[in-house]
């Protein structure tokens, strides 16, 4: 027998001897197999399961409103709600709508003429019968002071042109925007009787209505977020006029501010501020005090960056 005879016949032992191996692992595992008695129910240790360790921090927030929410307008996730479908009277904030449906229909440079019949709303007001502004213009005035006669023009002068009511008019533009519980009598959002509301609708609704009107109009909506609004009528008269919301200088970025007030409504608020960059969050507080509503809005707010932060609170 030569060399390579010799070394055939080792490997082919080496492949029987690994052949046998592996065939007896194979009984052995088998025979495991079946010394375990049928229908016995082996035991495991249960896996652990990821829990999130981030803190609430919305989980204690005393309220005094009645409503609320926090709404992430950039993945359009609500962060926190209180009743945020309740349909309540919005004082007010109605003026949300008269602008967004307003900017709708007419061009920001269309000229709007104060009626008559809105100088003898109740106040706020700053005009008088016959002064004309752009529609941005008047716009800015009315949101920033809540200024009941431009909230009044701009409405009669929207509905003229769709040849329709102003509650007509409002609810179509409530309809466009998917706002199931907004409604609006009025343009103001003025109380009609000691019963009845100017305007209704849910913190939900109001929090899309918000967010949808910084989309189309955010020079309008920045007014908002200012110390002072200013504009010169057609008439070449100067207006200035004062933001109704107090705490606009506490809020980081701040893209959108609205007070609103009246006996049905209570206190209510609402606001868009920018949580990161291009990441707007609308809070809306109804149905709270006349200053319960600031603290209110100011909780939720610093709840939204703690939550952000990934903390309990600031």
């Amino acid at each position: 027998m030569d060399i390579a005879d010799l070394q055939k016949l080792a490997q082919r032992t080496r492949s029987e001897r690994e052949i046998s191996v592996a065939l007896i692992f194979a009984s052995c595992l088998l025979g495991l197999f079946l010394f375990i008695p049928l229908g016995q129910k082996k035991s495991f240790a249960p896996a652990a399961v990821a829990t999130s360790t981030t803190p609430d921090a919305f989980a204690s927030i005393p309220l005094e409103a009645n409503a609320a929410i926090v709404y992430d307008l950039a993945t359009g996730k609500t962060l926190y709600a209180k009743n945020a479908d309740a349909q309540l009277p919005l004082a007010s904030l109605t003026k949300l709508l008269t602008i967004y449906a307003a900017l709708g229909e007419l061009s920001p440079r269309t000229p709007i003429t104060i009626p008559a019949a809105a100088t003898h709303l109740d106040t706020p007001r700053a005009f008088s019968a016959g002064q004309t502004f752009a529609l941005s213009d008047l716009a800015r005035l009315t949101l920033t002071a809540s200024l009941n006669d431009g909230a009044a023009a701009i409405a009669i002068a929207t509905a003229d042109r769709e040849n329709r009511s102003q509650s007509d008019m409002l609810a179509s533009a409530a309809a466009a925007l998917g706002l199931s519980q907004t409604y609006a009598v009025n343009g103001s959002g003025l109380d009609v009787n000691t019963e009845i509301s100017g305007g209704y609708g849910s913190a939900r609704d109001l929090a899309r209505l918000a967010g949808a009107l910084v989309a189309r109009a955010p020079t309008i909506a920045e007014a908002t977020t200012q110390s002072f609004a200013r504009a010169v009528s057609k008439n070449g008269v100067q207006f200035s006029v004062k933001n109704t919301d107090p705490i606009i200088t506490t809020i980081p970025r701040l893209l959108l501010s609205k007070t609103g007030y009246t006996d049905l409504a209570g206190g209510n608020l609402a606001l868009i501020f920018d949580s990161g960059i291009e990441h707007p969050i609308a809070i809306v507080v109804l149905g709270s005090s006349q200053k319960a509503r600031f603290t209110d809005g100011t909780a939720l707010v610093a709840a939204t960056l703690a939550h952000f932060a990934g903390i309990a609170s600031l």
